[in-house]
């Protein structure tokens, strides 16, 4: 009717609210969580209602960065440094969602979780502290200035860890080469804005970066450091769903690298029958 009048389109905290209430939610988060539920729902609300920007996002993609910190034991709380559930503007499909994004510290804590590791750290370095690279090993070599070190340029990043076994590894990277990274992997540091532009995380992406490639290259993972590494700065849904949202043009599709996988493994199975049945030295 025309003397109706319409009515107003519902906020960001509204529509999370929404989300709470519906039936199926609370069926979920119960079978979830089981008793932990009621407290998880509470800091929810909390970390939404305290964040304007965060509360516009999609309610669904907030409740599974927030499940996702719960299942890693990581607490919420931007003053520790572990993890964060940000914002992020989906131009593509004209919304705006949450991300889950993770520290440094919150690396180094799952990593000492697995008692495999005896050192673990990552720094920045300053102009002045590189001695060198040692010949075998590839790995640099430092000194720390000993004075008017936080008046020094940051020249790079180094991160490091040693296993009780024994094993160590190193990875230096200069702040050019962080630089590269992120403008390769990361959309928003291209067009200027973002987690890597803002002058207070900047630092903190970079020591993450550095830690996160280092681990996933050589360190020890346990199911959560992968769970981490495989959702870190990512979209998260149900089922373990991920979207790197930040990084879509060069983001590697998990399911399709794992069919392909499976493609060559299958490949492989074939040609080693083929061999034995062919091979005249084989005993029939």
């Amino acid at each position: 009717m025309a003397n109706e009048v319409a009515k107003k389109p519902q906020t960001g905290l509204q529509k999370f609210n929404a989300m709470l209430e519906n039936t199926r939610t609370q069926e979920y988060l119960t079978n979830v969580l089981g008793e932990k539920k009621q407290t998880f729902v509470s800091n929810m609300v909390a970390l939404v209602s305290s964040n304007k920007a965060l509360s516009e996002c999609d309610p669904s993609t907030i409740m599974f960065s927030c499940l996702k910190a719960t299942a890693l034991s990581l607490p919420l709380d931007p003053s520790l440094g572990l993890a964060w559930v940000l914002p992020y503007k989906d131009n593509k499909n004209k919304t705006t969602v949450a991300t889950f994004q993770l520290g440094a510290k919150a690396y180094i804590q799952l990593a000492l979780r697995t008692a495999q590791y005896r050192k673990i750290n990552v720094r920045d370095v300053r102009e002045g502290e590189i001695v060198g690279e040692d010949f075998v090993s590839g790995e640099m070599q430092f000194k720390k200035l000993e004075k008017d070190r936080s008046k020094a340029k940051v020249v790079g990043y180094v991160a490091m860890f040693e296993l009780i076994n024994g094993f160590s590894k190193q990875l230096y990277m200069s702040v050019e080469e962080l630089d590269a990274h992120a403008k390769r992997f990361s959309q928003t540091y291209r067009k200027g804005y973002g987690l890597w532009s803002d002058k207070e995380m900047r630092p903190a992406m970079m020591e993450k970066t550095i830690l996160k490639r280092l681990l996933s290259k050589y360190g020890v993972l346990s199911v959560e450091m992968e769970q981490a590494i495989k959702s870190d700065s990512a979209v998260l849904g149900e089922n373990d769903a991920v979207r790197y949202i930040d990084n879509e043009d060069n983001a590697i599709d998990l399911n399709k690298a794992q069919a392909v996988a499976d493609k060559f493994a299958e490949f492989a199975d074939a040609e080693e029958v083929k061999d034995q049945g062919d091979n005249p030295n084989e005993n029939h």
